[in-house]
């Protein structure tokens, strides 16, 4: 008996040296640094125009150039951020900003999901069709388009019976334009949503006697919400940062957008050569700080909707 014990026991085989190597704490650090050196790497990439924007902002305007380069500057201020906050027409364009990208997140949240819960749960001859249509509107550049945009918006006659109102130079002619990218993809990410939600509730409040109205607000608006939250944060963010409808669109200055306003900054002196980067990278930093809140305030939910969404595509 303890001649098949000892037999059936596995030789230890003796370790090797780079096996030692790689389980002893040095190998360990060694091995796993090109990972941590990349990980840095996106890291400072991805934050270094930020600091670079702050560190700007409150550097004063004559020590932006001077050599050698401060990274920290020696005599900060808050000079720059004063130009900015009162600049009457960048007061504006943060209102303005707020109104339009707002609108158009809850109209694209509102028709979206109606819209995806239709092409999710209900079954249609020509459904695939819609759905690759909408992912087609998002791959047009926004150049292409901007000649027609420019026609429908401007109130010309398409046809001689139907004449469009004139909504240039307003508010409207942003939240539509905006619309046109930001309602496809609304759609279509919501989509993905309804389709992975379980029959069973939809069928359980059937038998209730609940309508298809109630069915949709009810039990599954409430479970896509970190669906909702992520893609209308995301068609919030695409609205408020956007630059070439805007410029084409509006020509008022009381009713730019926080892009135009930050392109509209003078120098003190007048000068259409002296760019002002103090002022123009302390806007930056104010109209970015919104985002960075959101962002921190609704992340559970956002991760949340960027995961499920990752598992249902």
């Amino acid at each position: 008996m303890s001649t098949a014990t000892e037999t059936a026991q596995p030789v230890a085989r003796p370790a090797t040296g780079s096996r030692a190597f790689r389980k002893s704490r040095l190998g360990r650090i060694l091995l796993r640094s090109p990972f941590y050196f990349l990980v840095i790497l996106i890291f400072v990439y991805a934050l270094f125009p930020f600091f670079w924007a702050i560190r700007s902002s409150f550097t004063p305007e004559g020590d932006l150039f001077t050599t050698p380069l401060q990274w920290i500057p020696s005599h900060p201020t808050f000079d720059n951020y004063r130009t900015a906050l009162n600049a009457s027409f960048f007061r504006d364009a943060l209102i303005n900003s707020t109104i339009v990208a707002g609108t158009v997140t809850l109209v694209s949240l509102s028709i979206g999901s109606l819209a995806a819960y239709a092409l999710g749960r209900f079954k249609f001859r020509g459904r695939g069709f819609v759905m690759y249509l909408m992912l087609s509107m998002t791959i047009f550049p926004q150049i292409a388009i901007l000649g027609a945009l420019f026609t429908i918006i401007s109130g010309q006659n398409i046809i001689w019976f139907i004449h469009l109102p004139n909504i240039y130079n307003t508010r409207w002619a942003l939240i539509f334009s905006y619309l046109i990218f930001t309602l496809p993809f609304t759609v279509w990410v919501l989509t993905s949503f309804m389709r992975a939600l379980p029959r069973d509730l939809e069928e359980a409040a059937y038998v209730d006697g609940a309508t298809p109205i109630q069915v949709f607000y009810k039990v599954l608006l409430p479970l896509i919400a970190p669906g909702l939250v992520t893609t209308g944060l995301l068609a919030f963010i695409a609205a408020w940062n956007e630059y070439l409808f805007a410029l084409s669109f509006i020509q008022d200055p009381s009713k730019y957008t926080v892009p135009l306003a930050i392109t509209n900054f003078v120098s003190p002196t007048g000068s259409s050569f002296a760019v002002p980067w103090g002022a123009i990278m302390a806007a930056t930093v104010i109209v970015t700080l919104p985002l960075i809140f959101a962002v921190l305030v609704l992340q559970k939910r956002i991760l949340a909707g960027l995961t499920a969404g990752a598992v249902k595509g």
